[in-house]
């Protein structure tokens, strides 16, 4: 029997010895992965694969990538350029950023690169769906959604849009404590969307109930494609099934309606018009996808821009004087006489004030700094931070080839962010970069430095609506109400997957002095 000092000697010896081993091991596993990487270049091109690192055996940089958020990108960018390979979520990645690679990529869609989404995601929206379409049928399907977004149909939404605004303002500054301007923000778009896009005829009841359950729908459209008891999917095809069996009924309303009515009232009678006139008519499923397809489009990015432009106003109270002025300047700088009714104490918003609404899409268009201001929210914090594409063939960016079949990741923020088209600095708020002089030097740069809809032939449809929605809340907004934190501190930002604060924005919301009573005090 050894002494104990020895076998303390011949225990740590082992244990140093196995460690040692291990270390090999997985010296040698990264070496391998690396090597495995690098071979996997496509030997018909010359160009050497973009610089940048793919991390671990199997996991490649997915972990830093969860905890360090954008700085995980903007790092990356700094050390290797705007060109760099990683692996991400088990796939090779090539990050792309810099309006000229970023306009190869747009531009490239159908022929260098197609649209990439998670098998969930296919899964849950269905095939019928303009984000899965590829090829003619893409084109087709946009030509069919376009009828909803058109001038037009905008003209029509507008009045609609404002009430729905102006009461959701109302209601913020009749509320007995802190709002939480995200949660609020998401709900009002839900609404916007489902009674004004889709024409659903819901209480107020009716609409929370269906809000909770395609919030759940979103939840899980990222998830493993595992349909299983308790996954993520499961539970987005528990969702997805009732949004389908409500929106059932008030479809087959719609098909049972006058075929010979010229104008469509909402989003949902276009696409069932546009069909008509190309000489198809849509099922049943293929509308209900279309229907939750609208929802997902307008619900969490406009939410986020909405909040983003709450919070960059309030940070920004110069800002809000020139919109002011400006109103004031159009005739616009009265809201309606109405004070805010008092809040129950969350029994929902206050009715309708009943006052009629004075803006249309001609008086937004002479706004001209409220069109800055909306412009400059979505530079400076856009919903997405980027795209995925996959590679059909192997093309050049840079200097630098991407081989076929490897996922390419176009960064909206780091486009933006590295921007050096306008007058002043790019990470600082200045709504003027969009004046006649910045809009002048960015059409002559071109316009992939600016891209919060992104741009090709999968731009935003509704990019139109979107900016108009954020120009009626900054209207009604700016006239309404003023704001104040109800925190210490400006919240921290979350920017994955959509941007929005950490806490949700909880601020207190006043509102101004009534047409009337502002009477009272001159006299």
């Amino acid at each position: 029997m050894l002494p104990w000092g020895l076998s303390c000697l011949s225990a740590l010896g082992a244990v140093g010895t196995a460690l040692l081993g291990a270390g090999l091991l997985l010296s040698l596993a990264q070496h391998l992965w690396t090597l495995r990487w690098t071979l996997s270049r496509d030997r018909a091109s010359a160009l050497p694969l973009p610089k940048g690192s793919m991390g671990w055996p199997f996991f490649g940089e997915t972990l830093h990538w969860l905890v360090q958020g954008s700085r995980f990108h903007s790092s990356r960018r700094e050390r290797y350029g705007t060109v760099f390979k990683t692996h991400l979520l088990g796939r090779p990645v090539i990050r792309v950023s810099g309006a000229e690679n970023v306009r190869t990529v747009l531009l490239g869609e159908h022929r260098l690169v197609r649209s990439q989404w998670p098998q969930s995601a296919h899964i849950l929206l269905g095939s019928h769906t303009l984000l899965g379409a590829v090829g003619e049928s893409h084109r087709q399907r946009r030509k069919i959604l376009a009828r909803a977004f058109s001038r037009a149909a905008l003209e029509c939404y507008v009045p609609r849009l404002q009430r729905a605004l102006r009461r959701e303002v109302r209601s913020w500054c009749a509320a007995r404590g802190p709002v939480a301007v995200y949660e609020a923000a998401k709900a009002l778009t839900f609404r916007m969307a489902a009674r004004i896009l889709l024409g659903l005829r819901l209480d107020e009841a009716q609409c929370s109930e269906l809000a909770r359950t395609f919030e759940q729908f979103v939840e899980n459209l990222f998830s493993l494609p595992l349909d299983v008891p308790f996954s993520g999917l499961r539970k987005g095809i528990r969702a997805r099934d009732q949004l389908h069996r409500h929106l059932e009924e008030a479809i087959a309303q719609k098909l049972l309606e006058d075929k010979t009515a010229v104008e469509p009232g909402d989003a949902l009678d276009g696409i069932i018009h546009s069909t008509r006139e190309l000489g198809h008519e849509l099922s049943v499923q293929e509308l209900k996808e279309s229907a939750v397809e609208l929802l997902f489009a307008a619900f969490s990015t406009t939410a986020s821009a909405s909040t983003s432009l709450v919070l960059l106003l309030l940070q920004h109270p110069a800002a809000i004087a020139k919109i002011q002025q400006e109103l004031a300047a159009q005739g616009l700088g009265r809201a309606c006489g109405c004070a805010p009714a008092a809040s129950g104490g969350g029994a929902g918003p206050p009715p309708d004030c009943g006052c009629e609404p004075d803006l249309s899409l001609a008086a937004l268009g002479h706004l001209r700094y409220v069109g800055c201001v909306v412009k400059e929210v979505l530079r400076l914090l856009p919903p997405v931070s980027g795209g995925y594409r996959t590679a059909l063939r192997t093309f050049e960016l840079d200097g630098y080839q991407i081989p076929k079949g490897w996922n390419v990741m176009y960064s909206i923020r780091d486009t933006h962010e590295t921007a050096a088209v306008y007058r002043s600095p790019p990470e600082g708020f200045d709504p003027e970069r969009f004046g006649t002089a910045g809009d002048d030097a960015l059409g002559a740069a071109g316009r992939f430095h600016y891209i919060p809809f992104g741009g090709g032939a999968r731009s935003c449809l509704g990019q139109e609506l979107a900016q108009t929605v954020l120009q009626l809340l900054a209207v009604e907004l700016v006239r309404t109400a003023r704001w104040e934190l109800a925190t210490p501190a400006f919240p921290a930002m979350q920017t994955v997957p959509i941007v929005h604060p950490v806490d949700g924005l909880q601020l207190f919301f006043h509102p101004l002095a009534s047409p009337a009573a502002q009477d009272g005090q001159r006299l």
